[in-house]
C-alpha cells in the first residue's frame, strides 16, 4: 500500500499562494503609502492647521473668528451666489442641448454634442480671456450691437458677480450635459412609447414621463455644476479680482499673496470651509445617483427619440446658433484678438500680424512656462498612471477591499478644490522633508508633488474602467503556469491595459499642462507654468500677449484632445467624456 504524500510536500500551492500572497501584499502597501502621503496628507494637514492655529489654543477659535470677519463672510456670500447663478446657466444650455440630441432628430448631432463639450477641454481662465475680449468695444458683440442701433454697457459687465456666473455656468454646462445624457441613454422606450399609445403629446410626455424619470439626473449635474463653480478660481481670478469681487478661491489667493506663509492659519481656515462645501455637494451627488440609476434601469431598449417633422431645421438652427455664440464665437475672438496689430484695431487681411506671437517665442520666461509646463504635465502623467495600472488591477482583477478603499481615498484629492490641495501641498512641504533635510517649497519640485496628488483620481477612471473588462482567467492561468505577480502584471496585464492608460496620460497631461488652480498659489519666479503665465499677462493688463499665448495653449491642448478621439475605438466606454 503506497503512503500518500503529506499536503505540505505538494510544491504547486506553495509556488501558487504564499509568494503571490507575499508579492501582492507588497505591491499593496507601496501603493497605499504613496496614496496616503501623495493624496491624504496634505488634506489632513490642512484640516488640523485649520482647527489648531489659534493662538490662545482653542481648537475652533481660528476657524470661529476667520468666518466672523466681513471679508470672509462676503466672500462666501458672494461663492454661493455665483455658485447659485452659474447652475441655472448651467442647467439651461446643458439640459436643452441634451434634450435636443438625444431626443429629437436634430441635424449634425456628433459635431453638435462636441460643441457643448468644447468648454471641458479649455481652462477656464482661458474661457474667461476669450469672453472678456467678446465684450470689449472692439469685440464682436459690441459690433453686432452698434450695427442694430444701439450699445452695450459702457464697461465690460463681465467684471461683476452676474458676468462670473455667466462665464462660469457656460463653462461647467458640459457637466450637467453628461448627467442628462446619461440618463436620457437609460430612458425605456415602453414607458414612452406606452404614454404615446395612450394619447399623450410629446410635450406632455415630456413633462409627465421624462422629467420626473430624469430628476435625479438633472439634480446631481447641477449639484456637479455648483461643486464646480464655488471650486473654480481662473474665472473668479480673471474676472473677479480687477472687478473687485472677492470669492473664497480669490481671497486665499490674495490673502497668501499678500501676506506670505504667515497667513498659513488663516487661509486653511477659509479653505476648510470650501472643502465642506464640495464634499457636501459630492455626498448629495453620490446619492442622486444611486437614485437615478435605481430609476432608470428599467428593462427594455433607450428611446429613440422624437421627429421633428417641419420644426426640424428651426431646432437645428437655435441649437447651433447658441452653440456658436457660447462656445465657438469666444474662442474666434481669442485667435482674433492675438493676430490685432493693437486693441480696437479692427482685424483684417491688411491688418493681420503674428507679431504677439513672435514677441512670446522670444522670451524667456514664456519658453521656459511651455518647458515647465511640459516637463510637469509630463512627470504627472507618467506618475499617475505608474500607480493607476497596479491599483487597478489589485482592486478589479484580484478583487481586494483595501485596494478599493486606497481608489476611494485617491478620489479625496480631485475632488476637494484645488485652492484647498494647494494649501495642504505647502503646509507640508513648507519645511525640509525629514531625513533627507531637502526642501522642495519655492522649486519645480513641489508644483510636481501636488500634480500627482490633484490628477491621480483622473488617471484612475480611465484605468479601472479598462481593468473591470480585464478577463481574470488570463492572470489565474499565468498564475496556474508558475507567473510571478510582477511577471504578470508585465506580460498580460499591461497589455490589455495599454490603451486606457495611454488615454490616462493624455488626460492627466492636458489637465496638468494648463492647470491654474494649484500652481497659482504654489509658482515662484523662474518655476512659472503656461496657466500662470496666461493669468500674469491678463492681470498686467497685455492683451495681445495673454491672448497669444492662451491661443497657443489651446491649439496644443485640442491637439491633445483629437489624439484621445483617435484612440477611442479601444477604450472602454465613458473614458473619453467628449466621446461622442
Amino acid at each position: 500500500m503506497t503512503a500518500r504524500a503529506p499536503l505540505s510536500a505538494n510544491p504547486t500551492p506553495s509556488r501558487l499562494t504564499t509568494p503571490a500572497f507575499s508579492a501582492e501584499a507588497c505591491l499593496l502597501v507601496i501603493v497605499a503609502v504613496y496614496i496616503v502621503v501623495v493624496a491624504l496628507l496634505p488634506l489632513v494637514r490642512l484640516f488640523w492647521t485649520a482647527l489648531t492655529s489659534d493662538e490662545n489654543g482653542s481648537v475652533f477659535g481660528a476657524l470661529i473668528r476667520q468666518w466672523r470677519s466681513p471679508s470672509a463672510v462676503r466672500a462666501l456670500t458672494h461663492t454661493l451666489e455665483t455658485g447659485a447663478w452659474s447652475v441655472s446657466v448651467s442647467m439651461a444650455i446643458g439640459t436643452g442641448a441634451a434634450f435636443l440630441i438625444m431626443l429629437c432628430d436634430v441635424r449634425a448631432k456628433t459635431m453638435a454634442a462636441f460643441a457643448v463639450m468644447l468648454p471641458m477641454l479649455i481652462p477656464a481662465q482661458i474661457t474667461a480671456l476669450a469672453w472678456v475680449e467678446m465684450l470689449t468695444p472692439s469685440g464682436p458683440l459690441q459690433v453686432f450691437a452698434r450695427l442694430a442701433g444701439g450699445t452695450l454697457a459702457g464697461s465690460n459687465p463681465l467684471y461683476s458677480g452676474r458676468g462670473i456666473a455667466l462665464v462660469m455656468g457656460v463653462e461647467h454646462a458640459p457637466l450637467v450635459f453628461l448627467a442628462v445624457r446619461a440618463g436620457l441613454a437609460r430612458l425605456p422606450r415602453d414607458m414612452i412609447e406606452s404614454a404615446r399609445l395612450a394619447g399623450a403629446s410629446p410635450a406632455r410626455v415630456l413633462r409627465s414621463v421624462i422629467l420626473p424619470a430624469l430628476a435625479p439626473a438633472l439634480l446631481g449635474g447641477g449639484t456637479m455644476a455648483f461643486i464646480a463653480a464655488i471650486a473654480n478660481f481662473g474665472t473668479p481670478a480673471i474676472l473677479g479680482i480687477p472687478g473687485r469681487y472677492p470669492m473664497l478661491t480669490t481671497l486665499i489667493y490674495q490673502r497668501l499673496q499678500g501676506f506670505g506663509p504667515g497667513a498659513l492659519g488663516q487661509v486653511a481656515s477659509l479653505a476648510l470651509i470650501l472643502a465642506l462645501l464640495a464634499v457636501a455637494g459630492l455626498a448629495l451627488r453620490a446619492l442622486l445617483a444611486r437614485r437615478a440609476y435605481a430609476r432608470l434601469d428599467a428593462a427594455g431598449a433607450p428611446f429613440a427619440g422624437f421627429e421633428l417633422g417641419p420644426w426640424r431645421d428651426m431646432a437645428s438652427a437655435v441649437l447651433w446658433l447658441v452653440l456658436a455664440l457660447i462656445a465657438v464665437l469666444p474662442l474666434l475672438t481669442l485667435i482674433g484678438v492675438s493676430l490685432s496689430p493693437a486693441i480696437g484695431v479692427p482685424l483684417s487681411l491688411h491688418t493681420v500680424t503674428l507679431d504677439a506671437y513672435r514677441q512670446l517665442l522670444g522670451n524667456d520666461t514664456v519658453r521656459r512656462a511651455f518647458l515647465n509646463s511640459a516637463v510637469l504635465a509630463g512627470g504627472a502623467a507618467l506618475g499617475c498612471v505608474a500607480v493607476s495600472v497596479p491599483l487597478a488591477y489589485l482592486a478589479a482583477v484580484r478583487r481586494l477591499r483595501a485596494a478599493r478603499v486606497l481608489d476611494l481615498v485617491a478620489d479625496l484629492s480631485y475632488a476637494v478644490p484645488g485652492t484647498v490641495l494647494a494649501l495642504g501641498v505647502i503646509l507640508i512641504l513648507l519645511r525640509p522633508i525629514p531625513l533627507v533635510g531637502v526642501s522642495l517649497y519655492g522649486t519645480l519640485g513641489i508644483l510636481g508633488f501636488a500634480y500627482l496628488a490633484r490628477f491621480l483620481a483622473l488617471a484612475l477612471r480611465p484605468v479601472m474602467a479598462g481593468a473591470e473588462q480585464f478577463d481574470r482567467a488570463l492572470d489565474e492561468a499565468g498564475q496556474a503556469a508558475g507567473a510571478g505577480l510582477w511577471r504578470r502584471i508585465v506580460f498580460i496585464v499591461l497589455p490589455a491595459a495599454a490603451p486606457s492608460a495611454v488615454a490616462a496620460a493624455l488626460l492627466v497631461f492636458m489637465a496638468a499642462f494648463n492647470e491654474l488652480t494649484v500652481s497659482a498659489l504654489l509658482w515662484s519666479t523662474g518655476n512659472e507654468t503656461v496657466g500662470v503665465a496666461v493669468f500674469l499677462y491678463q492681470y498686467e493688463g497685455d492683451a495681445a500677449a495673454a491672448t497669444a499665448l492662451a491661443s497657443l495653449s489651446l491649439a496644443f491642448t485640442l491637439g491633445l484632445a483629437l489624439m484621445a478621439l483617435l484612440l477611442r475605438r479601444y477604450l472602454p466606454e465613458g473614458v473619453l467624456r467628449w466621446r461622442v
